[in-house]
């Protein structure tokens, strides 16, 4: 009998997750890499989300995961332990229980080649894609700029609404909703630390805008299209995927989670 391929141990799904992402590019206040698991496990099935919550802990486990790779951290402050009587715990103490390991790449995903602001511009129908600030390589770096046909403020924020998984708050525009437009800059995630950096796109496409830089930004002739954080970074996890599949081919098996962890639950127009 031909002799099956064996699945990749933990340690070389992290190896080759460490070379996409590397630790060393994240923030300094972040916390990223492995937060559980035994390194000579083997991994055959890994699930993808956004968020380490209990319901996407609870999926892994059903599913039978053995690695759950997440965007935001679990512990992103020091603890001194994860009892299982806090939301923390309980998340992490499924996925032990479950004998599932839990890796985070968070800041050190959003800059690089393959990570969260390019598959966000890829969903978003961008081309010509460069960094808005340059990083070690031209290809990585802090946000993205590219282009897009000729369209409408309006038109385009239509399009942005349809390539995002829906969500209960749905996303904002700020501008004139004819203004043309054809030159896009973004920043998956928290992006309003580059405002000053986007005013000569014809729009900026980020999450969590405030209300004051917002309104001085607009102020100055600019265009802005808040849309949720969670779905921002969602566009990220495919692309994963398919580079995990590529990279292990039919020895693992990977799962995008569709499990909705924005934290609004419905949104209320007023007339």
């Amino acid at each position: 009998m031909p002799t099956l391929p064996m699945p990749p141990t933990l340690s070389a799904v992290t190896s080759l997750l460490d070379d996409w992402y590397p630790p060393a590019t994240a923030d300094d206040w972040d916390a990223v890499g492995l937060v559980w698991g035994e390194p000579s496990a083997p991994v055959s099935k890994v699930l993808l989300a956004v968020d380490p919550t209990l319901p996407v802990a609870e999926e892994a486990a059903e599913w039978g995961a053995d690695l759950v790779v997440v965007h935001h951290p679990l512990f992103l402050k020091g603890v001194h332990g994860f009892a299982a009587t806090t939301p923390k715990g309980r998340t992490l103490s499924t996925l032990v229980s479950a004998r599932c390991a839990l890796l985070t790449a968070h800041t050190n995903a959003d800059q690089a080649l393959g990570g969260v602001s390019e598959s966000l511009a890829l969903a978003l129908g961008l081309s010509s894609l460069r960094p808005l600030i340059p990083g070690l390589t031209p290809e990585v770096g802090t946000g993205r700029a590219g282009t897009v046909e000729s369209t409408t403020l309006g038109a385009f924020a239509e399009s942005v609404a349809a390539a995002l998984p829906a969500t209960a708050a749905g996303i904002r525009v700020a501008g004139d909703l004819d203004r043309p437009v054809s030159s896009v800059a973004l920043c998956g995630g928290a992006g309003d630390f580059l405002l000053d950096q986007v005013a000569a796109y014809d729009v900026f496409v980020t999450s969590d805008l405030r209300h004051h830089p917002a309104s001085e930004f607009l102020e100055k002739g600019g265009a802005l299209i808040d849309i949720p954080h969670w779905a921002a970074e969602w566009t990220w996890l495919p692309v994963l995927a398919r580079r995990l599949r590529e990279a292990f081919g039919d020895t693992v098996e990977t799962r995008v989670s569709e499990i909705v962890t924005d934290p609004w639950t419905k949104r209320i127009v007023n007339n």
